[in-house]
């Protein structure tokens, strides 16, 4: 008898076809739901391989027996007669119904697969338009038993932030938005994607009598994991000393190129008196509260914790331009100088350029004298261009340089600085606002109403943020 002959009467043919057909059903049933309720994708090979080893045999069993009303005979001892009356074509059905679901199961899957890779390419883009030299110095814990040295903690948070914001090469996030957060918040990767950065700086203080620790860890914010952490346990007169080797090392860690300028600049010390420091940090921890409260009282208490630090060091240049911005602040928001008080708060100023030329803070205060003070814009963009150039990620800076250009009419100008600048400061609601009416006047209706409501999701008491939003 022919072998193919003999193959079809014994069913063999059926049996392979109902095998692929049940198995490739296996297969996308494993593939396209094993995944939804996490199963290992070794169960999945397993499958396979099990449905690849079983053909063969299948093709064995179906040669050698014959599966009957009475149950599973060997072939030879099946009579033809009965055989050919008791023939059936269920098993054209079976087939039909196991390659529909197997279609059914393949559609299902690919469509899956495209949402999750086309999810996969979003997360990808946003993960890709992070730069990975980019980062964000949280607040640092106080671990201190006076629990109000706080600001001592602060400043330490503060002054590492800003030797990094020296370095062209790295984006850093300005200190009004990383204020936002706790010292060590639980979601990392929102932090990462709220922010745009890739990695984030957590620490913690604790000071004693003349000694101080600090702990950083550098984290990599997308994955939640750990670069590198260390502690420094120090006399109190190395404070700078562990300001300039944390920023270093972010630095090396993060790969940045630093000009030698920068280098200096992560190296230098802003006084050599640590106690004249320490009323400095005092000061700031006080001028924080008075930009956001705008009371008279502490505008006053921070100026006279700046007075004391330069008192106790004269050649405090970043004193005397935090004492030059406080008058400034004071002048803008609350009352108004007098002719003579704002020629000394002018002097002042330029006290602080002529001390420490080559640092960003004195011509932000410089700048915000002439604009101000006297409304002397061409004078007060000087400043912030320069301020720039020491410091390429001084976001008040270009904020400032924005609200110039805004009094002189160039909005296009003043839009492409406010957003510049509300990248490095993305957690900022009145910026927000700023980039919102911005847009107003270019008659840019959709984007301010879209920038207005962003502004009220990052502070819902934003009174900015309403106007703009009832304006567009």
């Amino acid at each position: 008898m022919n072998f193919f002959t003999e193959l079809k009467r014994r069913n063999v043919y059926k049996v392979a076809v109902a095998y692929a057909v049940v198995g490739w059903l296996l297969v996308q049933v494993a593939t396209q739901v094993f995944p939804f309720f996490e199963i290992p994708n070794w169960a999945v090979r397993l499958i396979v391989l099990a449905i690849v080893i079983g053909f063969p045999i299948a093709l064995v069993i179906a040669w050698a027996f014959e599966l009957t009303p009475e149950g599973l005979k060997r072939t030879e001892d099946v009579d033809r007669a009965t055989e050919k009356r008791g023939k059936s074509h269920a098993w054209i059905y079976v087939v039909a119904v196991g390659v529909a679901i197997s279609i059914a199961l393949f559609i299902l899957g690919r469509r899956m697969a495209l949402n999750t890779a086309s999810a996969a390419r979003t997360d990808a883009a946003t993960g890709s338009s992070i730069s990975q030299k980019s980062i964000a110095v949280l607040p640092f814990e106080n671990l201190s038993d006076d629990k109000n040295a706080a600001y001592f903690a602060d400043g330490i948070q503060d002054e590492i932030l800003t030797k990094l914001a020296s370095i062209a090469d790295l984006k850093v996030i300005s200190r009004t938005s990383t204020a936002k957060y706790k010292s060590k918040p639980e979601d990392l990767k929102t932090v990462s994607q709220q922010l745009g950065v890739a990695t984030v700086l957590e620490g913690s203080v604790q000071k004693a009598g003349d000694k101080v620790r600090v702990n950083v860890q550098l984290i990599d914010a997308r994955a939640d994991s750990h670069l590198w952490a260390k502690t420094y346990d120090r006399d109190l007169a190395d404070v700078f000393a562990i300001q300039s080797e944390v920023a270093q090392e972010i630095a090396d860690s993060l790969q940045a190129k630093l000009s030698p300028a920068e280098v200096n600049t992560l190296a230098t010390a802003p006084t050599k008196d640590t106690a004249a420091y320490d009323l400095f940090l005092k000061g700031e921890y006080e001028q924080r509260l008075a930009d956001s409260s705008l009371k008279a009282e502490s505008f006053d208490q921070a100026a006279a914790w700046y007075r004391q630090a330069i008192a106790r060091d004269p050649n405090f240049a970043l004193a005397v331009a935090r004492l030059v911005q406080n008058r400034i602040a004071r002048h803008w928001f609350i009352e108004q100088m007098s002719e003579a008080e704002l020629t000394q708060v002018r002097s002042m100023a330029e006290q602080a350029v002529a001390l420490a030329p080559n640092l960003a803070q004195v011509h932000v205060a410089l700048g915000q004298f002439y604009y101000h003070g006297y409304r002397q814009y061409k004078h007060a963009l000087a400043e912030f261009e320069r301020a720039l150039q020491l410091q390429p990620n001084a976001s008040a800076a270009l904020e400032y340089s924005g609200y110039v250009h805004r009094r002189q009419g160039q909005w296009d100008r003043c839009l492409a600085e406010l957003k510049r600048a509300f990248e490095a400061d993305p957690r900022n609601a009145s910026l927000a606002a700023n980039v919102s009416n911005t847009y107003m006047p270019l008659r840019m209706w959709k984007e301010a109403g879209q920038a207005a409501k962003h502004s009220l999701e990052l502070d819902p008491y934003a009174a900015d943020g309403m106007r703009t939003l009832l304006g567009s």
